[in-house]
């Protein structure tokens, strides 16, 4: 048996079909040994299973969930690989669901033709005859209706009844009460051969159009596995290209992209400009400018010319199919809203057979004798006339045939799949769009926690700026390109920051580069040497430092580094000789969309608060550009300072915290949701909650808006699904009979239970991000 990672373990798991089946095999799995947790996905039909083993053989685990009744298999640890299979399986689930509904509906079709001849609007009287019914209804069960019988028979005989319990004792309960009425019609009640074939016809077509339904919910995640292509231009000696399967590739190997083409695996770009659209993964609108050197992910779209590819990752390893695995663990992940609805999913089955014996009783022995006149009901509602085989099932002549057909619609109109798919639909739509916007929830816990969010607390540095100095202006010089030139060509071999800045400025001037004879490093302060061919020392460095050395310097200048130091910007000096060439000013730029995303946030009531380890200048520029006040500002904080300033906001209820995952571990961790911005994947398994890719923050009101939404409809879907159940169930019991004379019949009632189900999938199919 393989073994997994605790932390990626997934299970595929058959037979689920209810709410009652969810908290079955969630029993049964922390019954077994080495078994720490276990979160079950109705819709997906998986189960994340935490082993306080790693190593622990999964044999007696799997072994037990197939004997009683759910037959499962460890997944696949390639995420695109597994999808590929489930969807396979999904395909075969559906036409054998649709085979069965097809024979049902052709038995339905039978039984209406057969009560029109019975009515006499048919001239056939064969099929008015009473053994043809029981023999439509004798197929029903052994056909279509064979998997619900067994399966509900191994739930119940085990002790984890289910949906098919429920169906399987009603349809069986109907089928042998027609048998003794048909046997021995002295019994005084009608026969119900046609409540098996009409009970299974809407059981079927509501199963049918919640698989149907439910399929749509994982098309994000289908979607995402399709960006990657199934073969790849494998680049040979000589220039050879020779298409091959992608995953026969290995590290190292070059590959071939040409304009139009998918990125098949993560890599490295050796040859080759082009554009390339990562919106499939990042959500980023504008394309990525590759050029040799610049990584790429899997999914990503060439656009306009020919790369060649290095490759780095691939199958279950690439960046694709570590969102998908990521999506998949979420959606495993339960909310823990949906822990009373599983609760009570998990005794409803007893409470519902518990409440069809109390009516079958009732009305046999009680009932009629109260409201004799329920028995002679004119036709109200549901109630039709007395006939020796009913059209719809629902006519009753004695006492114990009221009762069996109360008691039988009891069992099929209680619907405890609604209360098991209300949340896990909601949270795999709300998971499956997210990761096609770049936003990683780690959980359906995680997806109600963000709806709570009422306070966001922002690292400075690489999360609302760009996180690299850029140079931001020149002062005091009149030649620009000069400047840069000897600056660049004294500060190519240093690594500081600043430094950097310098150079990639100097590039756009496109001016060559010169040779320095020699460079002395003057830490804290700057570098000075000398340049082939140029007379006197030129030094870059911090104005104090140039001033000190005995350059030219006036209260201008002075002025200028005085408001530069106010507006949090850096300056970096250049002299040759004894003259100044010039002031530039280097900053930290504000991300693009970061006002736009703040200001959206407070639209939304959000408060929010910078915590940052840069100075204060720099920070209280930042922050009045954003609109912050001093009190919501905190600088020069160690990361131990910012986890208390933190943990005192914490006071005030749920926060957040959004940083670069790197250096904020401590406050990610600390805050009851770590978010990421722009830092890739692996950040996401360790310490944040919510992921989102690419370098913008405009998606962070949009994620909060999504979680806010999807509890919305989780909320809708437990209302309905209660309020359905505690409707539906007492007046199948027979509540309004004595009163108005209505009687739910079984076949209404299946169809009911159908529909509820089908109610709460498409709710949440109607989810949308904005």
């Amino acid at each position: 048996m393989s073994q997994a990672d605790p932390e990626t373990l997934l299970l595929d798991v058959e037979g689920m079909k209810c709410g009652g089946c969810v908290r079955a095999v969630e029993t049964i799995l922390l019954e077994q040994k080495g078994v720490a947790s276990a979160s079950v996905n109705l819709v997906s039909r998986t189960v994340y299973l935490d082993m306080e083993d790693p190593n622990h053989h999964l044999d007696g685990v799997l072994k037990a969930l197939a004997l009683k009744g759910f037959p499962s298999r460890v997944r696949n640890t390639n995420p695109l690989e597994a999808l590929q299979i489930a969807e396979r399986d999904s395909f075969v689930d559906f036409f054998t669901e649709w085979r069965k509904l097809i024979v049902a509906l052709l038995l339905l079709l039978l039984s209406v033709l057969g009560h029109l001849a019975e009515g006499g609007h048919l001239d056939l009287p064969y099929l008015g005859a009473l053994p043809f019914h029981a023999f439509l209804a004798t197929v029903a069960l052994l056909g279509p209706g064979r998997s619900i019988l067994r399966c509900g028979a191994v739930a119940a005989f085990s002790g984890t009844p289910t949906m098919d319990s429920l169906v399987g004792l009603g349809v069986s309960s109907a089928y042998i009460a027609s048998l003794v009425a048909l046997i021995w019609p002295g019994v005084g009640w009608p026969c119900f051969f046609n409540e098996p074939v009409m009970l299974l016809g809407f059981v079927l077509l509501g199963r049918f159009m919640e698989e149907r339904a439910r399929f749509r919910t994982g098309r994000a995640l289908k979607q995402l596995a399709q960006l990657q292509p199934d073969t790849a231009r494998l680049v040979l000696g000589n220039d050879l290209i020779r298409e091959v399967r992608v995953g026969s590739l290995r590290k190292g190997e070059r590959v071939q992209l040409l304009a139009g083409d998918r990125v098949p695996v993560d890599g490295v770009v050796v040859e080759g400009f082009s554009a390339v659209d990562v919106s499939s993964l990042t959500g980023e609108t504008l394309p990525l400018e590759a050029s040799p050197g610049t990584e790429l992910s899997s999914g990503s779209l060439n656009l306009e010319a020919t790369l060649v590819v290095e490759v780095k990752e691939v199958g279950a390893k690439t960046a694709l199919a570590r969102i998908i695995g990521l999506v998949e663990q979420a959606q495993a992940r339960k909310a823990p809203i949906q822990g009373l609805a599983d609760r009570i999913a998990g005794r409803f089955c007893y409470g519902v057979v518990i409440l069809a014996l109390s009516t079958f009783l009732f009305w046999w022995k009680l009932g009629v004798r109260i409201w004799p006149n329920v028995l002679n009901a004119s036709g109200q509602g549901l109630i039709h006339g007395n006939h020796l085989h009913s059209p719809l099932g629902v006519s009753a002549q004695t006492p114990l045939g009221l009762a069996l057909q109360l008691s039988i619609a009891v069992l099929v109109v209680a619907c405890p799949c609604a209360l098991g798919l209300a949340t896990p639909t909601v949270i795999t739509v709300a998971s499956g769009q997210a990761a096609r916007r770049g936003w990683l929830f780690r959980g359906g816990d995680v997806i109600e926690l963000a709806a709570s969010l009422r306070q966001v607390v922002f690292d400075k540095t690489g999360t609302l700026t760009l996180g690299s100095p850029l140079v931001s202006a020149v002062l005091r010089n009149k030649k620009p390109a000069r400047m840069f030139q000897l600056a660049s060509s004294i500060e190519q071999y240093s690594r500081h920051p600043l430094a950097h800045a310098v150079i990639q400025e100097a590039q756009n001037y496109k001016m060559p580069s010169l040779i320095p004879v020699s460079t002395t490093t003057f830490p804290g302060s700057g570098i000075s040497g000398h340049i082939q061919g140029l007379e006197g020392i030129v030094r870059v460095g911090t104005p104090e430092w140039i001033k000190a050395e005995g350059v030219e310097w006036n209260e201008e200048i002075q002025n200028d580094v005085h408001l530069a130091a106010r507006n949090g910007q850096s300056l970096v000096a250049v002299s040759s000789a004894k003259e100044l060439l010039g002031l530039i000013a280097i900053d930290d730029k504000l991300r693009p969309d970061a006002s736009m995303a703040l200001d959206r946030l407070r639209k939304e009531g959000f408060d929010l608060t910078i915590l940052s380890g840069d100075r204060k200048e720099a920070v209280l520029n930042l922050g009045k550009k954003l609109g912050f006040t001093t009190d919501q500002l905190g600088w020069k904080l160690l990361p131990e300072t910012k986890l208390e300033r933190l943990l005192l906001l914490k006071a005030n209820g749920p926060i957040a915290m959004v940083g670069d995952g790197i250096n904020d571990a401590p406050a990610l961790a600390a805050a009851d949701l770590g978010i990421a911005v722009g830092t890739g994947t692996q950040i996401a398994q360790e310490t944040a909650d919510l992921v989102l890719l690419g370098d913008r923050l405009e998606g962070l009101p949009d994620s909060l808006l999504l979680a806010r939404r999807a509890m919305g409809k989780i909320r809708q879907n437990l209302f309905w699904a209660f309020g359905y159940n505690l409707i539906a169930l007492p007046i199948a019991a027979g509540l309004l009979l004595p009163a108005y004379g209505i009687l739910l019949s079984p076949p209404i009632a299946a169809l009911l239970m159908a529909l509820s189900s089908i109610t709460v999938v498409v709710n949440a199919l109607t989810l949308r991000v904005a």
